[in-house]
């Protein structure tokens, strides 16, 4: 019995240790993070006062963009995203729409909407892709394409757009999405003006729910009805104004939104183009283009700029969230395996040292570690084998520094762009802010255990999130 005890004593020792170098380590970074963007985000502010977008629109040596929208079944926002697109204020624009075998009404939404007529097209793909069905067209909008091809997932879909794309780079856009008119400017705007090879630029993405919208367009921001909406719209502020910001500084870039991003075509096919054995290609592409530059001997940027926004809805009940976030944490744990050789790699740099381990401990075992250590902890004190100034400890770390950071991005935010311009919506924000660690995070990381444990299956079912329509 002693023996037994004894073993129990030295694993929930070593647990606390997982346990606390997790959250110093996690908080500590995410510190760091903070400080970095919270400099760089207002000096960026500041600089957008007086920065126009006329030389980047006017000038010659601004290189066209193809906005590439794969769709799988969005009867519901397929129309409005494409109008959004179609909107957009960018010279060369074009705009590629390929439908992934849907089995709802996509297609006959696109053609009704745009009184598109079938056309014959060859299609010599440079990256292998499932058949092309059909092409669709309309000589009222000259930049539009529509292709119908057999359904082979999104990497598939998105493939497929790059092979028929013309344009040095093109801008991947979810079909539940819309973008502000001067999105695409300013999301060029680094790539223009660096003078660094930037092969991807990132833009921020914020939560559709509770807006008007109008033709595609976003006519009035407000916030969600739902309280499991508005924790999203806190936890997307603190990923996107703190963690990829900061990333984006520090030069260790890992996950840039394949919902709104713009890349260098070129380099994407040399490096493969979107891949299939994950079930998050954008976070996959993105690492894929670090290993490829290293093996490579290319020095390569990927950029994050925090203003160009495009709107997308989030999930607004718990089973599509469920989906989404176990997806999400599925092909966390897929990419960062399949390139696990990054890992402490000395070409690799800032990412081989810093942000993919980072990613690995924190974001990947640390969901395992802390979502554990909520049921773990009471027991053990329960049992007498773990001192109650632990749970202190727990909670400290856990809890309530977690809601200092949430409201740090809030007030950032507020600082800031302003999106959200009613002072009650401050103050709504912020309480849910304070109160996001206490039930909601909880929620997540049970999901993104689950995520996890798939991945421990191997997994690789993509879980479809249904979207309701926000942007309808």
């Amino acid at each position: 019995m002693s023996s037994l005890r004894l073993f129990l004593e030295n694993s929930i020792t070593f647990f606390n240790l997982l346990i606390l170098s997790y959250f110093f380590l996690g908080n500590g970074i995410y510190t760091i993070l903070m400080l970095l963007s919270l400099r760089a985000t207002w000096i960026h502010t500041r600089r957008l006062a007086y920065q126009g977008l006329d030389a980047l629109r006017g000038s010659p040596l601004t290189p066209p963009v193809t906005i590439l929208i794969p769709a799988w079944n969005e009867q519901d926002v397929i129309v409005n995203s494409v109008r959004s697109a179609l909107q957009t204020d960018y010279p060369g624009l074009r705009v590629i729409v390929v439908d992934d075998g849907s089995t709802d009404l996509t297609m006959d939404r696109l053609v009704e909407s745009f009184h598109l007529l079938e056309m014959d097209g060859a299609y010599r793909p440079s990256i292998p892709t499932a058949p092309i069905r059909a092409f669709y067209i309309n000589p009222e909008f000259p930049n539009l394409l529509v292709i119908s091809k057999v359904r082979g997932g999104k990497p598939d879909a998105l493939n497929a757009g790059i092979n028929l794309c013309r344009s040095p780079y093109f801008c991947n856009l979810d079909a539940d999405c819309l973008l502000e008119r001067d999105a695409l400017l300013r999301l060029m705007d680094p790539i223009v003006n660096s003078a660094a090879e930037t092969v991807v630029s990132g833009g921020i993405v914020r939560i559709l729910n509770g807006c008007e919208t109008r033709n595609g367009r976003v006519t009035k921001v407000g916030l969600p009805p739902r309280a499991l909406e508005r924790f999203q719209v806190v936890e997307y502020l603190r990923s996107f104004l703190f963690g990829r910001t900061g990333w984006h500084l520090l030069g260790g870039t890992l996950i840039v939104s394949g919902a709104f991003a713009v890349f260098h075509r070129a380099t994407v096919m040399e490096a493969g183009g979107f891949c299939h054995d994950t079930v998050t290609e954008d976070m996959d592409l993105i690492v894929q283009l670090h290993h490829w530059a290293a093996d490579n001997n290319r020095k390569i940027r990927i950029s994050f700029t925090s203003d160009p926004v495009c709107w997308t809805e989030c999930p607004s009940h718990l089973t599509m969230l469920a989906r989404q976030r176990r997806r999400w944490q599925l092909g966390l744990c897929q990419t960062l395996w399949k390139h696990s050789e990054i890992l402490f790699g000395r070409k690799y740099g800032i990412v081989g040292w810093l942000s993919f381990p980072f990613h690995s401990y924190v974001e990947g075992l640390g969901a395992v570690a802390e979502f554990l250590g909520y049921l773990l902890v009471p027991l053990g004190i329960l049992l007498g084998l773990v001192p109650p100034s632990f749970l202190v400890v727990f909670v400290l770390l856990g809890l309530i520094y977690g809601s200092f950071l949430s409201v740090g991005a809030v007030l950032l935010e507020e600082l800031t762009y302003r999106r959200y311009p009613r002072f009650r919506d401050l103050l709504t924000l912020l309480v849910f802010a304070v109160f996001e660690n206490a039930g909601y995070r909880q929620l997540i990381l049970y999901y993104r255990f689950q995520g996890v444990l798939k991945f421990l299956a191997g997994s690789r079912r993509w879980e479809k999130v249904a979207h309701a329509g926000a942007n309808a």
